[in-house]
């Protein structure tokens, strides 16, 4: 009976919060893509790095073969606003389920507001990172 209520309890339908799978492998997402408590994905500059990723785009372009519905968020990699903006639209314009992050403030602690502004008031979909830079 105990293993009965376990499996209950582990119900996406069951929980009252979003599980989103941060990583870089395309492997791990690729199998977090197919978990149904997991809501989306995301990842970041960092975790690329970390994994040994050369080709942002290219990274992204694979991921997204497989992840198709589940939203996924890709973060500008920029310190320069102009820039952040330009690779905000591209991002965005990879997919329906694609959501840009952005920093709230470059690495010299400058914030984003504005650029972020700008991104929504262009009905871009933005997801503020506050931990990038902490």
């Amino acid at each position: 009976m105990e293993n009965l209520e376990q499996n209950k309890l582990l119900k996406a339908e069951n929980f009252k919060i979003q599980i989103f799978a941060d990583g870089a492998r395309i492997e791990e997402m690729i199998k977090m893509n197919n978990d149904p408590l997991i809501k989306g994905l995301t990842t970041n500059p960092s975790l690329m790095r970390k994994a040994g990723i050369k080709n942002y785009k290219s990274f992204a372009t694979e991921v997204l073969t497989h992840v198709k519905t589940k939203s996924i968020s890709f973060e500008v990699f920029s310190d320069e606003f102009e820039e952040m903006q330009t690779q905000a639209e591209e991002i965005a314009s990879w997919g329906e389920n694609v959501y840009v992050k952005i920093p709230i403030t470059n690495s010299k602690g400058v914030s984003t507001a504005q650029l972020i502004k700008n991104l929504t008031d262009s009905f871009y979909y933005v997801v503020f990172d506050m931990f990038t830079y902490i």
